[in-house]
């Protein structure tokens, strides 16, 4: 009972978030909400440390993404962070949060622990990368234990050590201390970004709209 304590304080607070509405759906797909002001992301609530970073960790623009390994927008998006990963180079340092939107997607906060226990080795980006490349067909299984053991194997885990810290309490911790962060900011939906601390709202949230975002700071920054 003790051991599935974290994953309960997750599933309440992440229910009670749904509840008040996570999503909107428009024309058949999800889409990000535009939200009320937010406080300062560098303020008290700083989600889980250290946070996943990919790309330079010097570099002068950040991008912090929440997201929902089983949301179908996140799995487009995907692709398309991607693009812009590469095409700024060492210009940009991307971080994901994980925000696994409960109950709307009953799988979310198992391929979250997927991916978090994958870190807990140094594997978190094969692991993010594989779930979303995979998405659509881990999604319609029943039993999502042999398939995201298959996966850490895929990219190189030590399986017995996945399989215990997969329903560990530092895994259920960083999901907790995420979902806190997207809280506190007042998220509603998935995909969200924020980059160099500012919100992508309204078009700014399309992939053309969040590369002008990261122009707009690379340019105030002077580089």
């Amino acid at each position: 009972m003790k051991r599935l304590l974290p994953f309960a304080i997750i599933i309440v607070v992440l229910t009670g978030a749904a509840a008040a509405g996570w999503v909107l759906l428009r024309s058949s797909r999800q889409q990000a909400i535009t939200s009320s002001p937010t406080p300062d992301p560098a303020g008290e609530v700083k989600g889980a440390e250290p946070p996943h970073v990919r790309g330079n960790p010097n570099a002068a623009v950040t991008v912090e993404e929440f997201g929902d390994f089983q949301c179908p927008t996140c799995g487009t998006y995907y692709a398309e962070l991607k693009k812009i990963e590469g095409e700024f180079g060492d210009k940009l340092k991307v971080i994901f949060r994980e925000l696994p939107l409960l109950p709307m997607h009953e799988h979310a906060l198992m391929a979250a622990q997927a991916a978090e226990a994958a870190g807990l080795q140094g594997k978190f980006w094969e692991m993010h990368d594989l779930l979303y490349e995979n998405q659509t067909k881990w999604v319609t299984e029943k039993d999502l234990v042999p398939v995201f053991a298959d996966y850490a194997k895929q990219v190189g885990l030590n399986p017995d050590q996945f399989m215990k810290d997969l329903n560990g309490e530092t895994v259920a911790q960083r999901i907790f201390q995420d979902g806190k962060r997207a809280h506190s900011l007042g998220l509603k939906g998935t995909p969200s970004f924020f980059v160099n601390g500012k919100e992508a709202t309204g078009d700014q949230w399309r992939p053309e709209g969040l590369r002008q975002m990261i122009k707009d700071a690379l340019a105030a920054s002077g580089k």
